[in-house]
Parts: C-alpha cells; structure tokens; sequence
C-alpha cells in the first residue's frame, strides 16, 4: 500500500493540508471582529450586517456533499487547489469591496469554495498517511486546527482590524491560500479514478437545497424567532428536501451519499459527537466573545488573548488522544468523557457575573472546555473516516464539515433564542451555557450508546477499505 504523497515529503504536504483547513476554520470568526469597522466605513445597517455571516454559512453549508463528491469523482488534488485559488480569489474581492453587495457576494463565493476545499483536504489527509501510527500523528494536528482555529480566528482577527484594517481579516486568506495552492502543485499527487462514477445530479440539486434552506432556517431563527413565516417555511422545506434525498439515495445505484457511509453505528456516532461539539463550541466562541467585549470592556485583540488557554488545552489532549489512547481504548469512552467535561466547563461558566475576574471565573473554564473538545474531536474525526473506501473518502470528509457546519447553525439558533429570553445580557449568558451544557451532557449520553467498545481506528483500515493507489 503506497502513500500518493512521496514518502520523504507527506509530512510537507502535511504542513500545506493543515494549513487549508486553518483558513476555512478560522475565517468563520475572523470576519465577525471586523463587521463593526466594515458596517462603519460600507455604510450598512445592523439588519443586514448578519448577511456577511449567513452568506458564507450558506454557500458552505449547502455545497459540501457536493464538494466532496466531487473530490472524489474528479480528484481530490485538482479539487483542493481549486478551492484554495477560488478561496483567494473571493478573498481578495471580499477585502478589497466598495459596497455591501460586493462584500456579501464574495462571502458566498468564499462558502462555495470552502465546501471544494473542506473536504478534499481532510480526505487528502485520510488516503495521504495509511500508516497507524503516522495517521494518528497527522489526525492530531488536524483536529488540533480544527479545535483552536475559531479562537485563533478572534485572535488574528483582533490583530489585524486593531493595528491595520477591517480589509486585511479577509486579505489575510490570500497569504494563506496561494503559497499553499503553489506548495500542493508540488508536493501532491493527482490519483486518477478508474471507472469513475456519474454524478449524481438529482441527489446534488436536492441535497444543496434542503442543507440551503436549512442553514437558511436556522439562521433566521437566530434573528426572527422560530415562529417567522420564513423560519417555518424553510424548515419545513428542508424537511422534505432532505428526507427526499435519503429516499433517492437508497433508490440511486451511484449516490451522492452511500448510505453506508453514515448509517454505521460508528460513523454515525462520530458525525453526531462532532455537530454536538461544534454547537457547545459556538456557544463559548459567541456568548463569551460578547460577555468579554461588551460586558468586561475587552478589546478585539484583548479578547482573542483570553480565549488562547482553550487552544492550548485542545492542542496538547488531542496529540495525547490520537498517539497515546485511542488505539487502546477505542472512541467509546473517550468521546463522552470528552463531552462531560466539556458540560463541566460550560456549568462553571454560568457562575460570571458583570464583576467577576477573569482568571477565577473564565479561565479554569476554558481549560476545561478545551480539553473536552480535545477529547471529543481527536477520536471524531479519526472514527468518522475509519474503514471507508478509497473512492467514499472524500464524501464522508465531507459529512464531518456538514456535521461541524449543521451543528454549529443549530446550536447558534437555539442558544441565542433561549438567551435573549432572559432578563440582561449576563443572564442570557449564563443561559445559554446551562442549555449548552445540556446539550453536551445529552450527546454523550447517546454517542456513548453508539459508539462500539470493539472499534480501534488506529490498529487497523477497517474492513472494507482499499488500497490507496500510488
């Protein structure tokens, strides 16, 4: 079994991966920091400011299984390069936008490409480093980026709106994204397909539209309530998009989405364990973002600093999971105990008040936190992709950023909702971090149930998986 990365230069290709992935992690909360200096000098109103948000999550959202699909179908080297330069190139229109049509429409752009890109880069890394204990190295780092790159978001966010411009949050991907696009030319190998299969068009059109419509729900259920006219609608609509799509898929002799890569008691345990942490990860990204700035009086850059011990929490229990536990213990126990102390963190958090420090009140949470998502990511994303063919790595890369996508628009409407019931601002806080809590508690409850004490994703491919072709 060869790896298509040459053996003296996979870890390079590595460094080029996980760099991709930090760029479409981190630009989910990058642009948040600019949005007021943007909405100052492009003159538009508070209404519309959420569209900068909604337009990418939208455009992402809806377009990953097709984007993993097509990584599988056309080539997961040609598709990663492709969304790093479509990446840069909407990134560049986005920093440099005289209006806020411009802005939006090349945030959406940036979603399409980021949805090319997500999955190819983590289905890259899957058939990259077949090896056990090499794998288990290269899934550290990755989940490691995936955990911190919203924090680093914030943090790199601050930087730039403070000591340059608003513009830069979005230009910033353009360093990233062409150096790396230049690096992959080299370092990456182009694994043709034989008998490649036809897309699956019907199954694309109705999966984009029901993942569209529900992001869409959701994130007008953040602003308007779940009983708008408009929320009801494109849930609804979702609804049966998506259940129409499961019944195409099961009918379909080359589906989008092989049933078979989520009805595993495995996988499906991990895609839910990753959406559930994604929703307690928004919460604390979001409410804690405002709490600090709005309640402490924190700066932008002031604010990413506080939230760097959650990074440094992740980083290290991730690199402890991957190499040290999980081929000895399996996902099981890992993954609820990950998402316990997760909900422990998230409880202590409920105690800030307008007077309390942050070293007392906020940061032991934090360091909590970020080793339940450690904890529950690291085994996630390695479960999540164990045992799948070859030429269903890409479409089951791409069902973990569906997973983290969907959470995370879930977990954001829910919470805010119930947060803005409450009588102040710290009181919506605290709410949303007992229901987030809630939420992880009742995750590791069913992922427990789930998840297989006999699997070892670190011992083995799996049954069923093929060899990676030189």
């Amino acid at each position: 079994m060869q790896s298509p990365v040459p053996h003296d230069r996979r870890w390079l290709a590595l460094v080029v991966i996980g760099i991709a992935q930090l760029m479409v992690v981190l630009d989910v909360t990058i642009v948040n920091i600019a949005l007021p200096s943007a909405q100052r000098e492009l003159g538009f109103s508070s209404d519309d400011r959420q569209w900068v948000i909604t337009a990418y999550a939208l455009a992402f959202g809806s377009l990953l299984l097709l984007g993993g699909r097509i990584a599988d179908l056309f080539g997961r080297k040609w598709t990663f390069i492709a969304g790093l330069l479509g990446f840069a190139a909407a990134s560049a229109v986005g920093g440099a936008a005289d209006s806020f049509g411009v802005l939006v429409a090349a945030r959406a752009t940036q979603g399409a490409f980021a949805a090319l890109l997500a999955p190819a880069a983590l289905s890259l890394l899957t058939t990259t480093f077949t090896d056990p204990a090499e794998r288990g190295k290269a899934f550290a780092i990755y989940a490691a980026i995936a955990g911190m790159g919203g924090a680093i978001g914030l943090l790199l966010g601050g930087a730039l709106t403070e000591f340059l411009d608003w513009r830069w949050c979005l230009f910033v991907s353009v360093v990233f994204a062409v150096p790396a696009a230049l690096a992959a030319l080299r370092l990456l190998r182009h694994v043709p397909t034989p008998n490649r299969a036809r897309l699956d068009v019907r199954g694309a059109v109705t999966a984009s539209a029901g993942l569209f419509a529900l992001v869409f729900g959701l994130s007008r259920a953040e602003t308007d309530g779940w009983g708008d006219p408009t929320t009801v609608t494109a849930l609804i609509a979702a609804a049966v998009l998506l259940t129409g799509f499961v019944l195409l898929q099961a009918r379909t002799a080359q589906p989008l989405l092989p049933l078979r890569v989520v009805t595993d008691r495995d996988r499906g345990a991990s895609f839910l364990a990753i959406g559930t942490a994604s929703a307690g990860m928004f919460a604390v990204l979001l409410f804690l973002t405002f709490y600090l700035q709005v309640t402490k009086g924190f700066s932008a850059l002031e604010t990413g600093l506080a939230f760097l011990p959650m990074s440094f929490s992740i980083a290290p229990t991730v690199g402890v999971v991957t190499t040290k536990l999980l081929h000895r213990t399996g996902p099981r126990p890992l993954v609820p105990a990950g998402m316990l102390t997760g909900a422990l963190g998230m409880l202590l958090l409920t105690r800030i008040g307008p007077d309390t420090a942050y070293a007392t009140h906020v940061l032991p949470s934090l360091i909590l936190i970020g080793i339940g998502f450690g904890l529950t990511l690291a085994p996630s994303f390695v479960t999540a992709t164990h045992g799948v063919p070859v030429h269903d790595s890409g479409i089951a890369s791409a069902m973990v950023s569906t997973s983290q996508q969907i959470g995370g628009s879930i977990g954001t409407a829910l919470l805010s909702t119930l947060a803005a019931a409450a009588a102040t601002p710290v009181d919506g806080y605290t709410t949303a971090f007992t229901w987030a809590a809630v939420i992880l508690a009742g995750g590791a409850v069913v992922c427990g149930s789930l998840l297989r004490s006999s699997t070892r994703p670190e011992t083995s491919h799996g049954p069923g998986a093929e060899p990676v072709a030189a």
